[in-house]
């Protein structure tokens, strides 16, 4: 097995082969050129996304700046959102559903380290895939964790820290994170603690 291929399994591996690191810089290469588009530039924004992405569906915004370890291994489906400062720990694949929001400076980490301390002195890595579902919203400054599945509609708290699986139709908040409650009826009247919803006349 290669070491590219246990990039993929899940089985721990040492971060030291040079052909690899050779092609992730290829892949940085393209992430700083997004970087340093200008805010005019929306199409040459979308070409370059769509060279450095795995997957980008129809009508995807990602606001620079991006990070990425790779970004070869994200695939974001249609309609997604990314404010600012997202970053894609993707040295195994993150899969982004449809209609996703992202807040400013949310971590999506596929990638972990063995607690035991010899094994790390020797750069020794795992990285296990993060599934999220459609619809879903994650709040700022919150950390997705290796292995993660987000079920669709449900939201991330700003800030949270998510160690465990969250089921579709919730919202989850907290550092670890849990489910504070379903999302209900009551949702599509109140859009904020008891603000009612009023939208504009079309």
């Amino acid at each position: 097995m290669t070491c590219k291929d246990r990039m993929k399994s899940g089985n721990i591996y040492f971060c030291t082969d040079e052909a690899l690191l050779k092609e992730q810089e290829k892949c940085l290469d393209k992430l700083y050129d997004y970087n340093h588009t200008r805010p005019t530039e929306s199409q040459k924004r979308q070409e370059i996304l769509k060279e450095l992405l795995a997957e980008v569906g129809e009508n995807c915004y990602i606001e620079p700046p991006l990070h990425a370890n790779w970004g070869c291994n994200t695939h974001f489906g249609k309609n997604v959102y990314a404010n600012f400062n997202l970053t894609l720990v993707d040295d195994t694949d993150i899969f982004v559903g449809d209609s996703v929001m992202f807040g400013p400076n949310v971590t999506l980490a596929t990638a972990g380290h063995p607690i035991d301390p010899d094994l790390r002195k020797k750069v020794a890595q795992f990285n296990i895939p993060i599934h999220i579902g459609n619809n879903v919203w994650i709040g700022a400054g919150a950390v997705i964790l290796p292995g993660i599945h987000i079920g669709d509609n449900s939201v991330i708290g700003a800030g949270s820290v998510v160690t465990k699986d969250i089921p579709a139709n919730v919202v989850a908040v907290g550092n670890p994170c849990r489910i504070l409650r379903k999302i209900t009826e009551r949702d599509k009247i109140f859009y904020y603690k008891d603000r009612k919803i009023e939208l504009p006349e079309e």
